[in-house]
């Protein structure tokens, strides 16, 4: 298992003890696809950006781009990534948020501050997990075996 599994798979248990239903690799309409969204039964939408390594973290240009589209943003890293970076100043803005992760679950170093989508993007985006949420759970498994004889096995 990468750095990169293990922390995704510890955030998304985190969100998911904070009332989170999740999606991870969701892809977003500026183009953009966030490595975790979460969406609280209020609503609330969290986006959590996992970063492997500090040279990740540092080259990340992108993750601006997520703003619009959630009520917090994170940052998803591991026990071993150097919390003195995220001290350093212009390291991270007071908006972003930090989670600490492994495989089995995660905390929230520094909480994100939150912010409030606009209702018109937010019912986009709930509308795009729901689709994206049900075709995931839908849509067909392919299996070495079922490719060989011709036959789909389905969830």
């Amino acid at each position: 298992m990468t750095s990169t599994e293990r922390v995704t798979g510890g955030s998304v248990r985190l969100l998911h003890g904070m009332g989170y239903a999740a999606i991870c690799e969701f892809p977003l309409s500026n183009g953009r696809r966030a490595d975790i969204v979460g969406i609280q039964k209020s609503g609330r939408i969290v986006i959590v950006e996992v970063k492997s390594c500090l040279a990740d973290f540092r080259s990340d240009r992108k993750w601006q781009d997520y703003l619009p589209f959630s009520d917090e943003f994170y940052f998803a890293v591991d026990a071993g990534f150097p919390r003195e970076v995220l001290d350093e100043p212009d390291s991270l803005p007071d908006i972003t948020g930090v989670i600490i992760a492994d495989e089995f679950g995660g905390d929230i170093l520094r909480p994100a501050a939150p912010r409030n989508l606009h209702t018109s993007r937010r019912r986009s985006i709930h509308l795009k997990m729901a689709h994206t949420g049900a075709a995931r759970l839908t849509q067909p498994i392919i299996t070495p075996n079922s490719v060989r004889s011709g036959t789909r096995t389905s969830c």
